[in-house]
């Protein structure tokens, strides 16, 4: 599967337009890691924990969304969106979202 943030893929052509795909995931922060973070805020420097969070929410909702789009017979998703939001009390959980318009190509 492509997957790409132009509206375009250069050397392919689009041949069907499958329709608008997403993917969601919400994903929790535990307090091991806010206190990590904490100390992070205090002393500088990048949070590993946070950002092993973030990355692993990207790669779920961009994985959801990629077989949504299989599931209606494309071979790409073109014009992809992220998302990134902090919901729940005390914004303790992480949501990302990703959307696109599933494709068909050829080369």
């Amino acid at each position: 599967m492509i997957i790409t943030t132009t509206p375009t893929l250069e050397g392919h052509k689009i041949v069907k337009y499958c329709g608008i795909v997403s993917g969601e995931t919400i994903i929790g922060a535990n307090m091991f890691r806010d206190f990590a973070a904490s100390i992070r805020d205090i002393v500088g420097g990048r949070s590993r924990a946070y950002e092993s969070v973030l990355i692993e929410a990207k790669e779920d909702s961009l994985k959801e969304m990629s077989a949504r789009a299989e599931a209606m017979g494309a071979n790409a998703i073109v014009g992809v969106d992220l998302d990134y939001e902090t919901i729940g009390q005390s914004a303790s959980m992480l949501m990302v979202a990703t959307s696109g318009t599933a494709v068909v190509v050829e080369d």
